[in-house]
């Protein structure tokens, strides 16, 4: 079961709006604690609405209401949508398309995303090695002999493996291991730098000769190899960078498919008996919530608060708020010669007034993080980021070795993931705030109000809601001559 706001908001603040707060104060210890489907929620004032007209559209209850509240100066904000259709209507077979549609448009954009993952995993990988080995070819003009001679012994090494095996049984090593006399050639081969050196060793002719020619050899390999390796960790640098460009394109494009496909999902409503299989029936919820803020020092002013009020810090701010409940059981009508569906039918609005702060609005905020609400798009996010994170330093290193000091003054545009997780759009974090976010995320604590909270702000928001609520509720009926229930 989905706790509805007024049970979150009673979940938060108990003792004040919830009927059975203290119950469930006892019962659990603290808000926290407390389930939002048991609150038994109580809010300050509550004023119903119901109109029914099969033959007129449900849209126009909404937007008058919405737009009321904008005029207000209320700020509505939508916090639930949810709709759920009747298996037999053809309102439900509408819907199912059009959500095939966008799973599948986001499923194969998905595949297209797999794919250049797997690509720029594997092009880190290959930039791994590369870095690597062109840390060997730098260490050879390190001023630090004991380093110098680590490179050229682990840069000979790689030349027996990788290219002098190619000739087979007149290889270094296929001699050294398996023909009598050249027992020493490996050991010749690692020792000797050039012509000279070879020309003092102690050691047969044959194995002289074998080891200038694999010398001349590995010094032309040398040289070589260095500059085209560094060429190739270049281009791969490139390669890369194209790839995220990609991924960030495809990102860009799978997310609005992936929302829109988990926004067309419908509600199950288990036992609701509005909803009979055969019936052409649709039940809408939706549920806004508007906030007008206490101005304290107006307030004072007009002799509303203490004249001292005028130039009190406030620690916490007051809102009015007013939350509007839409249920709507509906009938699709489809409009003739056009692809969408018009709603006649029942509608049943509350008016809900609280006066909460703004701890308290954020800690709606988090409860709403936590509800089944948002589960689907959490789910959208996770695709979509989640996994992109996890490479997201490995790209930065690769993306940003050329750039260091620019990146002091201007961001990186070139990186996906700071768009998809909205980073442009944020300031810097401090080191503490990383730290903190790896430790887990802050819990919001809703303090208890002070004296002065308690006795004015509080009340003064009351009121406000309480007003604001009834106005809605009373433009509507006298505007509309709907019949309303209080």
């Amino acid at each position: 079961m989905v706790a509805t706001m007024q049970q979150i908001i009673g979940k938060i603040n108990p003792k004040l709006y919830a009927i059975n707060g203290n119950e469930l104060l006892k019962k659990y210890g603290s808000p926290e604690n407390i389930p939002a489907e048991e609150v038994n929620p109580k809010p300050i004032s509550d004023h119903h609405l119901v109109y029914d007209s099969s033959s007129e559209t449900l849209e126009p209850v909404y937007f008058f209401i919405l737009d009321l509240m904008n005029d207000l100066g209320l700020s509505p904000e939508k916090y639930f949508d949810s709709f759920s259709s009747s298996p037999g209507s053809g309102y439900f077979s509408e819907i199912g398309q059009r959500a095939t549609i966008m799973q599948q448009q986001g499923t194969k954009l998905l595949g297209d995303i797999n794919t250049v993952l797997r690509s720029i995993i594997n092009i880190i990988y290959d930039l791994r090695e590369f870095k690597i080995r062109l840390q060997s070819y730098a260490d050879l003009k390190s001023q630090d002999k004991n380093k110098t001679q680590a490179a050229l012994l682990s840069l000979k090494q790689i030349w027996m493996d990788k290219v002098d095996i190619n000739k087979g049984n007149s290889s270094i090593k296929a001699m050294a291991l398996g023909q009598a006399g050249f027992q020493t050639l490996i050991d010749a081969f690692l020792v000797v730098k050039n012509l000279e050196d070879a020309d003092k060793l102690d050691l047969n002719e044959r194995v002289k000769r074998i080891v200038k020619a694999r010398i001349i050899e590995f010094n032309d390999w040398l040289e070589n190899s260095g500059r085209e390796l560094g060429k190739r960790y270049e281009i791969e640098k490139t390669y890369l960078k194209s790839q995220v460009n990609s991924l960030k394109l495809y990102s860009r494009w799978a997310k609005p498919y992936l929302r829109a496909a988990a926004e067309l999902e419908m509600k199950s409503q288990g036992r609701e008996p509005s909803l009979v299989k055969v019936f052409n029936t649709l039940l809408l919820e939706l549920t806004l919530m508007g906030k007008s803020g206490l101005k304290i020092q107006e307030l004072a002013l007009e002799g509303k608060l203490p004249a001292e009020f005028k130039r009190l810090q406030q620690k916490r701010d007051y809102f009015g708020c007013v939350l509007v409940d839409f249920r709507f059981r509906g009938i699709p009508q489809r409009v003739s010669q056009q692809a969408h569906y018009v709603f006649g039918g029942r509608a049943e609005i509350t008016f809900n007034a609280y006066a909460l702060n703004n701890d308290e609005l954020d800690k709606i905020n988090e409860e709403l993080e936590k509800s089944d609400i948002t589960d689907a798009f959490k789910l959208v996010e996770g695709i979509t980021t989640e996994s992109l994170e996890q490479l997201k330093d490995d790209i930065e290193y690769f993306l940003g070795e050329e750039r260091e000091e620019e990146e002091r003054k201007f961001k990186d545009t070139s990186n996906p993931f700071v768009a998809l997780i909205g980073g442009y759009d944020r300031t810097e974090k401090t080191k503490e705030e990383k730290e903190s976010k790896k430790a887990g995320k802050k819990i919001i604590t809703v303090a208890s109000d002070t004296w002065i909270e308690k006795t004015f702000f509080r009340e003064i928001a009351k009121e406000a809601a309480k007003e604001t609520a009834f106005k809605l509720f009373d433009v509507y009926k006298k505007s509309h001559g709907m019949p309303s229930y209080t």
